[in-house]
């Protein structure tokens, strides 16, 4: 299995950000969701995620995953702000979470198959 994640630095620096903001609630019982948020974004950041193996592609979340068989994907499409984009047989699309262009040929082996270029 083949995983790709966000750099660990992010989910640590969101937990430190998180308890930064601890004080915030000595000034005002409103202020809850700010420390809240940014655990909600800690937790996001260490848990998704794109795993591929032989069998498909599971994209995680904060409080899902989907798994995608390999027959259920006609491309991978690099998309903007270095992300890339499942397209599926039936037209939709889906960012690959963690995944950079310059991963593609490390995903795709991971299939198994070989990698064809476009022409």
């Amino acid at each position: 299995m083949t995983s790709f994640r966000q750099p660990t630095a992010v989910p640590v620096a969101g937990l430190i950000a998180a308890i930064g903001a601890l004080p915030l609630l000595r000034a005002s019982g409103w202020f809850v969701f700010v420390p809240l948020a940014i655990a909600a974004f800690a937790v996001w950041a260490w848990r998704s995620g794109t795993d591929a193996d032989s069998n498909g592609v599971r994209v995680r979340a904060l409080f899902a995953s989907r798994k995608i068989a390999w027959s259920r994907i006609d491309a991978f499409v690099p998309a903007d702000r270095n992300r890339v984009e499942a397209a599926l047989t039936d037209g939709s699309r889906i960012t690959l979470t963690a995944v950079r262009p310059e991963d593609l040929p490390r995903l795709v082996q991971a299939s198994g198959k070989a990698l064809e270029q476009a022409q």
